[in-house]
């Protein structure tokens, strides 16, 4: 089986609100890209939303969803992180940040309430946010003098690629984005055309 080189993400934000017993939960998820905007993302919920009593979150980022992140804020292990981050999981969507944060409304939940609170809040923003499909593409650079260039732009066409950054002189680059799947394939046929030089630059 090939690597599955797709992935979801979201595309805006999306809000949820739940109640129970007095309590409030409100929850924000937020398209981010990494960490850094993770975290951000989370204070800007706790600067917006001071007066709560937990801002408990989860984020996970990456086309293999190798980053991952989960916090109670003070309430019991396991039950407000956890139950954001397998919301996540059950959407299947990576590159998001939910934030729920919670007014105490002086009844105790208990274990499972509190699970199925922060579960149904977080559920119901990633319901209004947007969904789109993404692919994993790998990034090479080409370099070739100036009489490759006819050969070099044929290949492009013909597998419908598109040039990054090129510049065009005696010695000419550019860059090019295939899709993973794609990439061994196109790789080999521009490795047959004598004088290019071919390198990996990313996976984005």
């Amino acid at each position: 089986m090939m690597f599955d080189d797709t992935y979801t993400i979201i595309t805006n934000s999306g809000e949820g609100l739940y109640k129970d017993k007095g309590s409030k939960f409100i929850a924000h998820a937020f398209h981010v890209s990494n960490e850094t905007e993770a975290k951000e993302a989370i204070e800007e919920i706790k600067k917006k939303f001071h007066d709560a009593r937990h801002h408990c979150y989860a984020y996970m980022i990456g086309p293999d969803k190798s980053c991952f992140r989960s916090n109670d804020d003070g309430e019991p292990s396991g039950t407000a992180g956890k139950p954001i981050l397998n919301q996540i999981l059950s959407k299947d969507i990576t590159n998001v940040c939910v934030v729920v944060v919670r007014y105490f409304g002086g009844t105790k939940l208990g274990v499972s309430g509190l699970i199925n609170a922060y579960k149904s809040a977080a559920r119901e923003a990633l319901d209004q946010a947007k969904v789109e499909e993404r692919t994993v593409d790998e990034v090479y650079s080409l370099e070739f003098e100036y009489p490759l260039m006819n050969e070099v732009m044929r290949i492009l066409k013909e597998e419908n690629l598109q040039q990054i950054n090129p510049r065009f002189e005696l010695s000419c680059y550019l860059e090019i984005k295939i899709r993973k799947n794609e990439a061994k394939k196109i790789v080999e046929k521009l490795n047959l055309l004598f004088g290019l030089e071919i390198k990996h630059l990313k996976t984005v």
